[in-house]
This record gives structure tokens, sequence and C-alpha cells, in this order.
């Protein structure tokens, strides 16, 4: 896949749902993390946060929505429920994006949609939980962006990539951090 993408939450107050976003956006390879306005203590973040993705991929905290950067050619990308939002499925998704949530019981405020290149909507009967929401947007763009097979018209998948693109590698699975480190204290690396 092109490009780079950063997820990020605004105004988050359950540490659990940001542990859940970090991992979800290290397992789907996130160049990065951002929090706006966020009160969670970091403990609770890590127990939800089972990959330990802040020493995977830069976590960055902002005190205001005045004080939030993203790199220059980023476009930013709004998850909300509007009249005007473009439906997920309709969405092309930007090379260099980063995506942000809103609050769990709360909208992204007005002054962070302002800023935003694009509002977007998950085309759902009612509102998801944030952690879930934030999944179905990495998910989207992997699909959307990725080096997989057009979907055939027939129930079922293909058994190779029919665009005649690289094969992508095979996941590796490896031993949990936790049993890594008991093994390095050991003397024995994994």
């Amino acid at each position: 896949m092109r490009g780079y993408f950063g997820i990020g939450v605004e105004g988050i107050s359950k540490p659990m749902n940001l542990g859940a976003v970090l991992r979800t956006a290290h397992a789907f390879n996130a160049s990065f993390a951002f929090a706006i306005k966020a009160e969670f203590d970091v403990p609770t973040v890590l127990a939800s946060d089972t990959s330990a993705a802040f020493h995977s991929l830069p976590v960055q905290l902002y005190e205001s929505v005045d004080s939030f950067t993203l790199p220059m050619g980023c476009r930013l990308i709004g998850i909300e429920i509007t009249e005007d939002a473009v439906d997920l499925p309709s969405f092309t998704h930007p090379v260099a994006a980063a995506y942000v949530l809103g609050a769990e019981q709360d909208s992204l405020s007005p002054a962070l949609q302002e800023r935003c290149d694009f509002i977007v909507k998950i085309p759902t009967k009612f509102c998801v939980n944030l952690a879930v929401a934030g999944a179905i947007v990495m998910y989207d763009r992997m699909i959307s962006l990725g080096r997989f097979a057009e979907r055939p018209v027939r129930v079922g998948g293909p058994p190779v990539n029919l665009r005649g693109a690289a094969q992508q590698k095979k996941h590796r699975h490896g031993l949990p951090i936790w049993k890594k480190n008991r093994l390095k204290a050991l003397g024995n690396p994994e």
C-alpha cells in the first residue's frame, strides 16, 4: 500500500477505548496516532493496548485543536455523522491521511470539523463504539488501497491475486511481548 495514515481521537474519556484504537492502529500498520484534549491514564490505556503500540508507532498528545498539527500534505478526515458527510463505502481515501474520531458521547468539535478536508460517516442505523468505528475506517482504507484481488462475482474468493500484483507476505506469528520479555530475562532469546 502506498502512502501513510494516522488515526486519532478528540476528547476521549474512556482510556480502554483509546487503548483499543491504538492496538487496532498498530495492527493495521498506522504510521502514527494522536489524541486531542484527551483525559486518560497510561496504565489503563495499556491494559487494552495489548500490542504495546506506544513502542511501535508515535503517539502525539495535543492539549487543544489549535495546537494540533499534521505532516505537510496529510489530509484530515473527520469520522462523524452529519447530513453532508460522505458515506464511507463511497469515499476515496487520500494516500496521505489522518482520521479523527470524536469522543464517546459527543461529536467532533466545530473547530476540528472546520479543519477537516472531508467528513465521512459509517452508514449504520445508529452510532457504533468509537474503537469499532476506527477499526471499520482502517479496514476500509486497507481494502480500498491495498493489493487485493477484485471480489469475485460468485460466492467465495480467488486463491491468487487476479490483478497479477505481488502476493502479500504470509503473516509471521510471534510470541506475546510478555513472553519475549520473560525469555530475555531468563537469558533465552526467542
